[in-house]
């Protein structure tokens, strides 16, 4: 599918930009040793990424064998966004060639934002740490509105902060090709993040595993003249 007049990308964040799971499995190792609960290991917080930090901390609960209880769930999805956010070991990293990619796209003239389950105040730091934001002027969090991914409403908040109408979603889970059949918009999968599933599972119109490919997928897709 290609979407005539489509005039921006919008990027997830967690498992297609950056590879966060090292630094959200060590807020979960926190979490659960201040409340004397056993550790999960780093595939199984790797497995529970994608929906959000409240089902994030509602998969790890289920994990050790805690019971569903709205009020332990709330006090714990707390203790984890103080652990993360302290983030004293700063493991999350940039995925190969996102960067040079982003630069890139910038020189094409080509509008960026970010559409993602992770709350925006942390999705805003990780933008920050690395000196993304300046690419991605625009960042609708899990938290931005009252509805998450796979609800178009986050994808299409993305669009009018941006002025457009249509975009290239490009995201690696299931989650985010959801949204963007959702929402109407050709979905590009980087199949090197954290689906669950085969790729030929997912629906897509573009893939690609490293980061190079993706400018030229932007100016098939968006019709962009070639840089």
């Amino acid at each position: 599918m290609e979407v005539p007049g489509v005039k921006a990308v919008v990027f997830d964040l967690d498992g297609t930009l950056v590879d966060s799971a090292p630094d959200l499995h060590a807020a979960a190792l926190a979490m659960l040793a201040a409340d004397s609960l056993p550790p999960i290991t780093f595939a199984q917080t790797r497995s529970f990424i994608g929906n959000g930090v409240p089902t994030l901390v509602a998969r790890i609960m289920a994990a050790v064998g805690l019971p569903e209880d709205p009020d332990r769930h709330a006090d714990m999805v707390t203790a984890f966004l103080r652990s993360y956010n302290a983030a004293p070991d700063n493991l999350t990293t940039l995925y190969p060639g996102a960067l040079r990619t982003l630069q890139q796209l910038e020189a094409l003239g080509c509008p960026m934002a970010l559409c993602t389950n992770k709350p925006e105040a942390p999705a805003r730091a990780i933008l920050d740490s690395f000196d993304l934001s300046r690419f991605l002027p625009v960042v609708i969090g899990g938290d931005t509105l009252a509805v998450k991914k796979p609800d178009p409403a986050p994808l299409r908040a993305a669009l009018d902060g941006l002025g457009v109408e249509s975009c290239l979603y490009v995201g690696d889970s299931e989650v985010d090709a959801a949204t963007a059949q959702a929402s109407g918009q050709p979905f590009a999968l980087y199949s090197e993040g954290y689906r669950k599933s085969p790729v030929e599972q997912i629906p897509h119109q573009h893939l690609f595993d490293h980061f190079d490919a993706l400018p030229g997928i932007v100016e098939t897709a968006l019709r962009l003249p070639a840089a």
